[in-house]
C-alpha cells in the first residue's frame, strides 16, 4: 500500500467510526421526525415544503416550534425570538466546541456548527474528554449519519401523515426525550453534575408554569450556567471516559 493510500483509509474508518456514533440517535429521533412531518402537513404546508424546512433549519424543538407559531398570524419577531429561546442552548454548545475544533479550517467550522444537535455536542465534547482528537472526519460520519435520515423520514411523515389519525396515539415520541436523558447521565460523573441538574429541572419547571413555552428550555438552561459558574468545582477534577 502506497503512503498516499494510508490518509485516505484513515480518513474513512474515522467517517464511518462516527457514522456508527449517530445509528442510536436515528433510531431515537424517527418518530419525531415522522410527527413533524405530519404536523407540518396538518398546518398547511405540502410535502416538499416540510422536508424543505428539515433540511434547511435541522432543529427538531424549533422546527415544532415554528410550525406552531407560523398559523397563528404572530408578529415576525416573536416567532424569531420563540426560535431563539430554544436555540439558545447551541450558543453555549458552539462557546464549548469551539476549542475542540479550533485546528479545523473557516469553512470546516462553519458546517459543523450547522450540523451541531444535542447529541452531536455531546459526543464530541465525550471524545475531547478523552483525549482524543475530535476530528472532520469523525464529525462529519456522525452528523450525516442523523442529518440525512432526519429529512428523509420528516418527508416520509409528510407524506404518509393522512394514515395516521392520531400520531400521538401510538407514543414513540417518548423514545427522544429518553436518549436525551441517557446523554445527560453520560456527564454524571462530572462534579456538581446533581446540583446543576437539579436547579436546571426546578427553574424549568417554575418557567413552564409561569413564563411557559418555548422560554422554559432557556431559563432552565441558564439556571444550570448560572450555578456552575456561580460554584465552580474546586481543584482538578478527572473525567472518565
Amino acid at each position: 500500500m502506497s503512503a498516499e493510500a494510508v490518509p485516505e483509509t484513515t480518513t474513512a474508518s474515522q467517517f464511518w467510526s462516527g457514522a456508527r456514533v449517530g445509528l442510536p440517535v436515528v433510531v431515537a429521533s424517527a418518530p419525531f421526525a415522522f410527527l413533524f412531518g405530519i404536523i407540518a402537513v396538518d398546518n398547511g404546508f405540502s410535502v416538499a415544503e416540510a422536508t424543505l424546512m428539515s433540511a434547511a433549519v435541522f432543529g427538531g424543538a424549533s422546527q415544532m416550534v415554528g410550525l406552531e407559531l407560523f398559523g397563528h398570524h404572530i408578529a415576525p419577531w416573536l416567532v424569531v425570538m420563540s426560535i431563539f429561546a430554544v436555540n439558545f442552548r447551541h450558543v453555549l454548545y458552539s462557546a464549548a466546541l469551539g476549542r475542540r475544533i479550533s485546528h479545523w479550517p473557516a469553512l470546516q467550522q462553519a458546517l459543523g456548527f450547522f450540523f451541531l444537535t444535542d447529541p452531536q455536542y455531546a459526543e464530541a465534547e465525550r471524545k475531547g474528554e478523552a483525549g482524543q482528537r475530535v476530528g472532520f472526519a469523525w464529525y462529519m460520519g456522525m452528523a450525516l449519519a442523523i442529518y440525512v435520515p432526519w429529512v428523509i423520514e420528516s418527508g416520509l411523515g409528510a407524506f404518509f401523515g393522512n394514515l395516521i389519525p392520531d400520531p400521538h396515539s401510538i407514543g414513540l415520541d417518548f423514545l427522544l426525550p429518553i436518549y436525551f436523558l441517557g446523554l445527560v447521565m453520560s456527564f454524571r460523573k462530572r462534579a456538581n453534575w446533581l446540583p446543576v441538574v437539579a436547579i436546571s429541572a426546578v427553574a424549568s419547571i417554575i418557567a413552564i408554569n409561569t413564563v411557559g413555552s418555548p422560554w422554559h428550555v432557556t431559563i432552565g438552561a441558564a439556571a444550570g450556567v448560572a450555578f456552575a459558574a456561580i460554584f465552580p468545582p474546586r481543584g482538578r477534577v478527572e473525567i472518565e471516559p
